[in-house]
């Protein structure tokens, strides 16, 4: 493909752009996550696919960034507190994993027949995992804040911190005559002095910088400014001759107790992001097909041996530390591959002669290929790993209950409801399917049953057959619209109260014959905005009368939507546009949406 040269870079840009606007959403689409579509993406545009790129290197040289910053986001998640508290994972179950996996993979490189410097260096680049890729399912599966995510989040980061003294190791174990080494001491002290100057700014010259720059008000400036930091912190560990990753997660450990730690992260968040997916179409990019093809029953075997045995030393460390089943399973697909710091270590053993050219392709591909796999493991993973089943701990299954009122679920909703019935003394029986809140409950004095409301069983063992009424308090209209039915049809005398998602929801109650429904925010909607109103300075008395008048029209065009639908008391609603017909702007005239969905978002 010819491309004028004053295009090229334009052109270069358009395609990666292109690529990942096209993979990325496939992809997740499928269910296969984010990352496997940029390196999909990357492998179709790349040197071996359609050629777009002839120098992946290129690219991943100034996607690094993008892990730079990624660490930089991390870092300020990570106040000094909460490090301390993860001090045991950190340090315990971090580094219990990396030897043990380093052991196992590095025995795994002996009986390849490579060398005990080769064998070290390729085990300890796999038992880096990723924490771009690993970092990001955690992300998309919104486990990172768990307790579980959290044991992950600190072996990625021992992980990462590792790579400084695995570069150490590979200067110390290159063959003799390889490259001419510095005094080690001298290279200590510059590395520690690196450390502290970084210590020294972000205690006594990075806040007043940012007060200084907040109070000029430019927003450029700040984003300038919070690029300056990663950057300028990756810069001063790189010539400490540290890890730029390094440098940049210290920065942000740094400013997580500052008070611009929120805005810092908006402001490097699009560039982190775009970086770091321009980092993953290099990655697959840099896969070489041709190798691949000819070396591939070795990389094959290679990619599977590894991550097995990796995956096999992640499970024992995870239940040898007293992980549920469970959890060492989960931890094990996740980090089962090798990760973005391979290529570093990779590089920096190749530099000095520990691999030769050939042995450094073959282990990049088996560590890209693992990356790839390793959203199809998570996914595979959820087929084949039951849902745990709650926990009974301090928890009674609802059995011959007797209560005058039955109430089904004990949310935000269902809590203050159960005020009200028992503040008369009225005898309820609850139940909710969420053993936590059963339990938490107990701690203030209320006794709560385990039962699903949706099971014609379990409402017959809750005393739905016996209760004068039934209050459902659920939050999931479907849920609701079916236990509705389930209770009207097997329970036809009992009075049925019923919580409402929205008006179309409190609509569809009624024709299902419900003794009384209210959508949910409507009462407190209501004083919300009398509340408002007398803020805004109106008179309390008039602030009462203008939200009675709402209250009314409300219950008026309630009863019209009955007998004509959602929109025949439209008339009835206040509104900001001028009506064609007289200029009043209290009756909208619009016109009626063709979709129940349109119809939904019009359904105040």
């Amino acid at each position: 493909m010819s491309v004028p040269a004053e295009g090229n870079q334009l052109v270069n840009v358009v395609v990666l752009l292109g690529a990942a606007v096209v993979a990325v959403p496939l992809f997740k689409r499928l269910g296969l996550g984010s990352v496997l579509g940029y390196l999909a993406a990357g492998l179709a545009i790349g040197p071996f696919g359609i050629g777009f790129f002839s120098d992946p290197k290129s690219i991943l040289h100034v996607a690094e960034l993008g892990v730079v910053m990624f660490l930089f986001i991390i870092g300020l998640e990570m106040q000094p507190s909460r490090l301390w508290k993860l001090r045991g994972e950190i340090f315990g179950l971090g580094v219990a994993q990396v030897l043990a996996c380093g052991a196992l993979l590095t025995g795994v490189g002996l009986l390849a027949g490579l060398s005990a410097p080769a064998a070290f260096m390729a085990a300890m680049g796999f038992v880096l995992s990723s924490t771009a890729i690993v970092m990001q399912i955690l992300a998309e599966r919104d486990e990172t804040a768990s307790a579980q995510g959290q044991r992950i989040v600190s072996i990625l980061l021992l992980e990462d911190l590792a790579i400084v003294p695995l570069l150490a190791l590979a200067a110390l174990l290159a063959p003799a005559g390889a490259g001419e080494r510095g005094d080690p001491w001298t290279q200590a002290a510059i590395a520690l002095g690196c450390v502290l100057a970084l210590l020294a700014a972000g205690r006594w010259l990075l806040n007043p910088l940012f007060r200084l720059l907040a109070a000029a008000r430019a927003r450029e400036v700040m984003t300038a400014a919070a690029l300056l930091v990663v950057l300028g912190s990756a810069l001063l560990m790189e010539l400490g001759g540290l890890s730029t990753a390094m440098g940049a997660f210290l920065a942000g450990v740094l400013l997580s107790e500052s008070t611009f730690r929120h805005q810092l992260e908006a402001e490097v968040e699009p560039f982190r992001g775009i970086l770091l997916g321009l980092f993953f179409l290099g990655v697959g990019m840099s896969l070489d097909l041709s190798a691949v093809a000819r070396e591939w029953p070795l990389i094959l075997a290679a990619v599977l041996i590894f991550m097995a045995v990796k995956s096999i030393g992640v499970y024992a460390v995870a239940r040898a530390l007293r992980a549920s089943h469970g959890e060492a399973l989960t931890r094990a697909a996740l980090l089962a591959q090798g990760g973005e710091f391979a290529f570093v270590l990779y590089g920096a053993a190749a530099a000095v002669g520990i691999f030769d050219a050939h042995l450094a392709a073959v282990l990049t591909a088996v560590v890209i290929i693992s990356m790839a796999l390793t959203p199809l493991c998570v996914l595979a993973l959820r087929w084949l790993l039951p849902k745990p089943a709650p926990s009974m701990d301090g928890v009674d299954v609802a059995r011959d209950l007797d209560g005058c009122a039955l109430i089904i679920g004990f949310g935000r909703f269902g809590q203050i409801v159960t005020q009200a019935m028992l503040a008369r003394g009225i005898k309820v029986s609850i139940l909710d399917t969420d053993t936590d809140a059963i339990r938490a409950a107990a701690k203030w004095g209320v006794k709560v049953y385990y039962g699903d409301g949706t099971r014609v069983d379990m409402l017959r063992t809750a005393g739905a057959g016996t209760a004068k009424l039934i209050l459902v308090c659920i939050d999931d209209p479907k849920a609701v619209n079916h236990t509705v039915k389930l209770i009207k049809s097997e329970f036809p005398l009992v009075k049925l109260v019923v919580r409402a998602y929205d008006r179309i929801h409190a609509l569809a109650l009624v024709k299902e014959g419900v003794d009384f429904q209210v959508r949910e925010t409507l009462e407190s909607a209501l004083a919300f905005g009398e509340a408002a109103l007398r803020e805004a300075g109106v008179p309390a008395d008039e602030a009462e009368e203008a939200m009675a008048d709402v209250r009314r029209r409300d219950a008026e065009r309630f009863e019209l939507e009955v007998a004509g639908g959602l929109f025949a008391g439209r008339s009835l609603l206040y509104g900001n546009m001028s009506s064609p017909a007289d200029g009043r702007n209290d009756q909208p005239d619009r016109e009626a949406p063709d979709s129940h969905e349109a119809a939904r978002s019009t359904s105040v």
